[in-house]
């Protein structure tokens, strides 16, 4: 059986955004990246940390506060961060929120280039 060349989802159908605390779904993950749908209910987030592969959150819905590489960042729907791998970045919602994260995964090779 052919696989489909293409992906639909409704990511207001994926995941409900919780009462307390944050969920996540994956969403796709193949060689090249990986794609990870949050929501955090309003005061949740995630605490400082870095993430192995070049990476971009999308706000999808809601407000929340961030930081990206020591700089603080309002999000609000539509904000848009590109990150390299290895970049410091924490995020707590401020209202309940929906994040789209894609991780951007290299081959040895990729980086040689």
């Amino acid at each position: 059986m052919n696989q489909p060349i293409y992906l639909i989802k409704q990511l207001d159908d994926e995941l409900a955004i919780p009462e307390s605390g944050k969920q996540s779904i994956v969403l796709n993950d193949t060689s090249k990246t990986k794609v990870i749908l949050f929501t955090f209910a309003a005061g949740a987030g995630l605490a400082e940390h870095v993430a192995p592969f070049d990476a971009t959150i999308q706000i999808i819905s809601g407000t929340a506060a961030l930081t990206v590489g020591g700089e603080s960042v309002e999000g609000k729907t539509g904000t848009w961060i590109q990150m390299v791998a290895k970049t410091p970045h924490s995020i707590k919602a401020e209202s309940p929120l929906v994040m789209l994260l894609t991780l951007v995964k290299q081959s040895k090779e990729d980086q040689q280039l």
